[in-house]
């Protein structure tokens, strides 16, 4: 038997191995890639948790911040200085009634502050922004700890 003849009589064991030698490698960069993400997404939330921690908050559990924040901040990083964002922001920042009875309230600085925390560490380039809204606000120390 010639190996040109043995070669061709088996050139589908060489495709099959290629085509497996292919998707392995496909398959390989994908997890490599989701794993590089779910690294970064945890050293932020370790990091976030820490800081929290750090002011006097209560930590949250990693895998939480995680989920909510991922690697770029999620919600709190789409243009976090809007309009539309520092209305709610500072809706958010209420007595917390409904309608008529809705006041606002001097906002704890800790609570505020957490925020900007989140923002240095998934979007800093966006800080300077917030520190301004921040600037605005009138906060004291009102939550007992």
């Amino acid at each position: 038997m010639s190996p040109t003849r043995f070669a061709s009589e088996h050139k589908w064991i060489y495709i099959g191995a290629i085509v497996l030698l292919v998707g392995l490698a496909v398959v390989g960069v994908i997890q490599y890639n989701k794993v590089r993400v779910t690294n970064q997404a945890t050293e932020k939330a370790n990091q976030l948790a820490s800081d929290l921690d750090d002011a006097g908050l209560p930590r949250p559990e990693i895998q939480t911040i995680e989920r909510v924040l991922g690697t770029d901040g999620g919600v709190v990083c789409e243009d976090p200085a809007s309009a539309l964002k520092s209305a709610l922001w500072r809706i958010n920042l209420s007595n917390g009634a409904a309608g008529p009875g809705q006041r606002p309230i001097i906002a704890d600085s800790q609570v505020v502050e957490a925020e900007a925390m989140i923002v240095d560490i998934y979007c800093p380039e966006k800080i300077d922004k917030i520190r301004d809204a921040i600037d605005d606000l009138k906060t004291d120390s009102t939550v007992r700890n």
